[in-house]
């Protein structure tokens, strides 16, 4: 499979996404009155206080926004196109194309990212633009190494999503697999509590999960929580985590098709 056919997908993938921009708006609206009930949450939570766990209410509301952007970029409707795969029968046509299965998908999943990235991006800025406070580097070293994150971040996210995609083989549906996901991953990754906030045995077995580097390593890298050093530790096991990722669903992947064809599906 040659890069000009994952480059095709990709593309194909984002027409797609302008094709269907309504299930693009919905999800994207999803995720907008899901970040303002955080921010309101959270806002209430910081009622008369300067300081929690360490972190200020600006520290907060910057946070809030790597999280909205991180989960925006590999959204539900990416998501769900993996699982439907399987769930509707047209991965059977994918078995018989000389396409790797794991690739094709994750051009797919850039081609819509790019469509989710740019609309994400335009948000945030309408969104940054009515808040005050937001602290923002001025070290371009640290910009760098909160942009390389995201990819990391985006990696991670794409591997534990591949893999719960696949889960589908063996359920009838994908909606008890995709909100578990989400579930796990929001809490694990510091999306709907920073980690921070965690007890302290909690905090340091979520630190060593995949979870974490899809938002609290590039939240932490942003607001200037870890040194040069620590960060580009902290993006290897980003990295790591992902590449591991990678070869499990190359795994999970070839036991399902020795499942289909031991079947007869």
């Amino acid at each position: 499979m040659n890069v000009r056919s994952l480059a095709s997908l990709a593309n194909r993938s984002m027409q797609n996404a302008f094709a269907y921009r309504m299930s693009y708006f919905l999800t994207f609206a999803s995720n907008v009155i899901g970040f303002i009930a955080l921010y309101a949450l959270w806002e209430a939570i910081y009622d008369g206080r300067e300081q929690l766990a360490g972190m200020s209410w600006d520290q907060m509301k910057a946070y809030l926004l790597i999280t909205f952007m991180a989960n925006s970029l590999l959204s539900w409707y990416s998501e769900s196109a993996i699982a439907n795969k399987v769930l509707d029968g047209s991965v059977a046509a994918d078995l018989l194309k000389p396409l790797d299965f794991q690739k094709a998908r994750l051009a797919e999943t850039i081609g819509s990212t790019a469509v989710e990235g740019g609309i994400t991006v335009i948000i945030l800025c309408v969104i940054a633009a009515t808040l005050s406070g937001i602290p923002v580097p001025h070290s371009l070293e640290t910009w760098a190494l909160f942009l390389f994150s995201l990819f990391g971040s985006f990696a991670v996210k794409f591997g534990v999503v591949y893999i719960a995609g696949l889960l589908c083989f063996w359920s009838t549906g994908s909606f008890g697999i995709i909100w578990s996901r989400i579930a796990i991953t929001n809490l694990l990754s510091g999306a709907t509590i920073p980690l921070t906030f965690f007890p302290g045995w909690l905090e340091k077995l979520a630190l060593y999960l995949p979870f974490q580097g899809i938002v609290y390593t590039p939240a932490s890298i942003y607001m200037g929580y870890v040194d040069s050093k620590e960060a580009l530790q902290w993006i290897a096991l980003q990295w790591a985590w992902a590449i591991g990722l990678w070869f499990a669903g190359k795994g999970i992947w070839s036991w399902a098709v020795r499942k289909i064809t031991i079947h007869g599906g």
